[in-house]
């Protein structure tokens, strides 16, 4: 009987607890599908920074021969083009960054004077299915997975409470909204770009 009981420790030794994808703390079961598992969103190093997909605005002024207003989605590649310096990498720079790369590139190769101004991506959150405004929402720093479905104004009549999804990039995980409510530390931050979809409860 010793022996056995030794093997099931040592197996149970090398195991880890099932980790929650998007939180700190380890939710009780999380169902998990897609692709890889994303760190803690409260070390996430994206938040505010370019991605393939989106929308850059570049202004330029203060010269008599600004070049007009670009705006571009960054492709594939992660590089939007520019008049005159051609390609630049945006994807994995925040606003300011590409503010400055861009800048020092037209200036004074192209131009003696020139302000550059990139506006930063819309910071935002998307939730849909039974909850009673569905759509994005502004991210605010600090919001976790219930703070966004009461920023959607709740629940419908026909929410299915305990099969909440969270999908961030190619992973999607499934919360219990009674298990969080009785342990909040089960309540998993949101970041920018995250989608939350809210099943229908079934008769």
């Amino acid at each position: 009987m010793g022996l056995p009981v030794v093997v099931c420790i040592l197996l149970t030794g090398c195991q880890t607890p099932a980790d929650d994808p998007f939180s700190a703390q380890s939710p009780e079961e999380p169902v998990i599908t897609g692709a890889g598992a994303l760190g803690s969103p409260s070390v996430n190093t994206n938040v505010g920074v370019f991605t393939v997909g989106d929308i850059v605005t570049v202004n330029f002024s203060g010269n008599i021969d600004s070049i007009p207003t670009h705006e571009e989605r960054i492709p594939e590649d992660g590089r939007i083009t520019l008049p005159l310096i051609g390609p630049v990498v945006a994807a994995g720079k925040t606003a300011a960054e590409l503010q400055k790369v861009v800048h020092d590139l037209y200036v004074p190769r192209y131009y003696r004077r020139l302000t550059v101004t990139v506006v930063p991506k819309d910071l935002v959150f998307y939730v849909g299915g039974e909850v009673r405004r569905e759509g994005p929402a502004a991210y605010i720093g600090g919001t976790t997975l219930t703070k966004a479905i009461q920023t959607a104004g709740g629940f419908t009549d026909f929410a299915n409470k305990k099969r909440i999804q969270l999908t961030r990039g190619g992973t999607t995980a499934t919360y219990d909204w009674n298990k969080i409510q009785q342990n909040p530390s089960l309540d998993p931050l949101i970041i920018p770009g995250d989608s939350i979809n809210v099943r229908r409860r079934w008769p």
